[in-house]
């Protein structure tokens, strides 16, 4: 049985900055990436003059990841419709729309060799398929290159339009992902433009067409431990196979503050929590990210 640490809000064990503000504790520091196998995959990603989500989220497993030799590929572009307080990536009116990207996507991951690869994309909201068109073809492209190769795709929320959501999943991925991001309480602050209940409907029908079923909630917002399980509960209801749990770091001053940096102990309760509830797999950590240790999830 975890005895779980006595966490003040707003408080860490290593207590408050001159601001007043909760100090990052020491387990949420990162090496710089590094390394011959980094640089190889940062040669191809500028080659092919793609985006990752490593990057564009400032993702702090980046090095370890890139190093080696896997990396989540973000489609459709760099610019997003949507507004979320926590997420680094630009928000505008997207211009790019490149009917190429999945032959350069495929083709890259072919050079790399990678085993397993995520595929994930900014929303698109002002497209009518919401950019399923691009992400069928991408997962096919790189199941025709890379027969071998497993993939999950980290697909956006598509307003309801379930065709789109059809033409999405349907191309051979192995794992399907949609993130909820954090609990039913705190959306309208942290996803404005999304609704909970309509997440969990994406994950539903996700289920129901008979794939393997993902998302992921950052901690460390504001929420409560009821909040947590409660969210738990109803992603077990809906079909959810795997859920990864994380810690919410503020990408710039203009986003979303840390209300608390969550203990390692309390991570692995929660992870306890989760099977109990249901679910097939939890990954839980502070440093925890929807794509991280992804090769393990296939075959949950």
């Amino acid at each position: 049985m975890i005895t779980l640490p006595v966490i003040q809000p707003n408080a860490t064990p290593e207590g408050l900055n001159a601001l007043g503000k909760p100090r990052k504790p020491n387990w949420l520091r990162v090496k710089l990436p590094v390394g011959k196998e980094y640089a190889k995959v940062r040669s191809i990603v500028d080659e092919y003059k793609l985006h990752t989500i490593c990057e564009s989220g400032n993702c702090p497993n980046m090095g370890e990841c890139w190093g080696a030799g896997t990396a989540t590929f973000m489609i459709l572009g760099n610019v997003c419709t949507r507004s979320c307080s926590f997420c680094a990536v630009a928000t505008g009116r997207p211009n790019e729309y490149d009917e190429d990207e999945p032959r350069r996507v495929a083709e890259a991951i072919q050079l790399m060799g990678v085993k397993h690869a995520v595929i994930t994309s900014v929303n698109r909201d002002e497209l009518k398929d919401r950019g399923a068109a691009i992400w069928h073809e991408t997962v096919k492209q790189v199941k025709i290159m890379s027969p071998t190769t497993t993939i999950e795709t980290l697909i956006p929320d598509v307003k309801g339009t379930w065709d789109a959501l059809i033409t999405m999943i349907s191309p051979g991925q192995e794992v399907v992902s949609h993130n909820m991001e954090t609990v039913k309480e705190l959306y309208r602050r942290v996803r404005p433009q999304a609704k909970y209940d309509r997440s969990l409907e994406q994950i539903r029908r996700t289920k129901e067409y008979g794939q393997r079923t993902k998302t992921g909630i950052m901690l460390g917002l504001g929420e409560t431990r009821e909040q947590v399980y409660q969210a738990m509960d109803d992603l077990a209801a809906n079909g959810c196979d795997i859920l990864t749990l994380g810690q919410y770091l503020q990408p710039t001053k203009l986003h979303i503050e840390v209300a608390e940096f969550i203990h390692p102990d309390l991570f692995d309760h929660y992870r306890e929590e989760g099977l109990k509830r249901g679910l097939k797999y939890v990954e839980s950590g502070p440093l925890v990210r929807s794509s991280y240790h992804a090769e393990r999830h296939v075959h949950v």
